[in-house]
């Protein structure tokens, strides 16, 4: 079988998704498959074939203003010849696109489907109905969350999206999704709920998988980490990926806030771009008075992200916007942390509450503080949290179980 993968990002080491599509590439090598990736650069210098993680990848250079997304995603051009050549060249069973909704564009599955492959269509986040994360939905500050108006609506989308707005957008999406795409799948089960909300079907769920470590950090590794930033002998409580107000991390200084004088030792390591925290949040936490308890590491991967996680005590995901699935919560249960997550989105469906950790409403940060504090108060509590979340993964989060699930979408389609 070969089978090709569609993803914006040629780097594993930027989004979670793309390890993920890596680690299922390898997957399918093992199995005596062929695979390779389509992906873009905006350097044409980068233009070219090169190998990640032992899987071939063709980089098409694609650079525009991003403001113009909303057409150009629909039929980027200057992918058209490059990607057919590759189409004619390669000649795939099956095209599996994962991110296409900036440089790619939706247009690239109508080739696909054109070439004679079979489509596969995952969705990761909400773009194919909203322009960026669905951040409208629940109601805010004002209504304390509690809204649950997931449909995409003129008025509604142009009042947020103002000159980005491109009339028909969707309803163009949602015509290529119906005419091109045979199977189209999402990460979770919340996702393809409201996708369904916004007039596409949904075929499958295929949660997120990670390839499980060879092995875990030791404990010289993880003290090491610790000593490093100062955190030998404090309790810690860890975020991580792109730091945005929309993934929470200004509630998540709200509660530390709250946290601090029970906890005079508590510190929380913020795995991300140290210059957009301090951009952007350490003068908040400077007004809390919590900025020395605020211990950014910049963005990490390889070793040192798995050290960060092996030296955590809690695990947070507080995200406002609509958190599709939350790869980092697999990342931290596979370290036996306890999750405490946010309940928008398919975060419910990786965190068994009350036996991996937590469900909660950021908006309430009183609550939310309450499951945390519930956990930094008991080591054994944590512990055996931590245990069942790395139990839970195992058995249902791991990349064999992902990998059969879409061996038997792709025999499918091609019986």
């Amino acid at each position: 079988m070969r089978i090709l993968f569609l993803t914006e990002i040629p780097d594993p080491g930027v989004g979670s998704s793309v390890r993920q599509m890596y680690g299922h590439a390898a997957w399918l090598r093992e199995q005596g498959h062929e695979v390779c990736v389509v992906s873009t650069v905006r350097d044409g210098a980068e233009a070219s074939p090169t190998v990640i993680e032992g899987t071939q990848v063709f980089r098409l250079h694609s650079d525009y203003p991003v403001r113009f997304r909303p057409w150009v995603s629909l039929h980027n051009k200057a992918i058209d010849a490059p990607f057919q050549a590759i189409l004619e060249e390669w000649k795939p069973d099956i095209v599996h696109a994962h991110l296409v909704h900036t440089h790619l564009g939706y247009h690239a599955l109508t080739q696909a489907r054109r070439a004679g492959a079979k489509v596969v269509f995952t969705a990761h986040d909400v773009m194919v109905f909203c322009y960026q994360k669905l951040t409208c939905f629940h109601g805010g500050e004002a209504k304390g969350g509690k809204d649950n108006d997931v449909t995409a609506r003129l008025f509604k989308c142009l009042a947020c999206q103002r000159f980005r707005f491109r009339p028909g957008r969707n309803r163009r999406i949602r015509s290529i999704l119906e005419r091109d795409v045979d199977r189209f799948v999402v990460v979770s089960d919340a996702l393809g709920q409201v996708i369904e909300a916004n007039g596409i079907q949904v075929h499958h769920t295929v949660h997120n998988a990670l390839v499980p470590l060879k092995e875990l950090p030791s404990e010289a590794q993880i003290e090491g980490f610790r000593s490093g930033l100062g955190l030998t002998g404090k309790q810690v409580l860890a975020m991580g990926g792109r730091l945005h107000e929309q993934k929470g991390v200004g509630k998540l200084l709200e509660m530390l806030a709250l946290l601090a004088p029970e906890f005079p030792e508590l510190r929380l390591i913020v795995m991300g771009k140290s210059d957009i925290y301090d951009r952007e949040f350490k003068p908040q936490a400077e007004a809390l008075g919590i900025a020395d308890r605020i211990v950014p590491t910049g963005w990490l991967d390889g070793d040192e992200l798995q050290w960060a996680y092996a030296a955590t005590d809690v695990f947070v995901t507080p995200s406002l916007c609509f958190d599709t699935f939350g790869l980092v919560n697999l990342e931290a249960m596979q370290h036996a942390k306890p999750v405490v997550a946010t309940s928008f989105g398919g975060s419910k469906e990786v965190i068994d509450h009350g036996q991996t950790g937590a469900i909660e409403n950021p908006f309430d940060v009183k609550a939310y503080s309450e499951h945390l504090a519930r956990l930094l108060r008991d080591d054994v509590l944590r512990r055996d949290q931590g245990q069942a979340g790395q139990d839970r993964f195992r058995e249902r989060f791991t990349m064999g179980r992902l990998a059969l699930q879409y061996m038997e979408i792709y025999s499918d389609l091609l019986e």
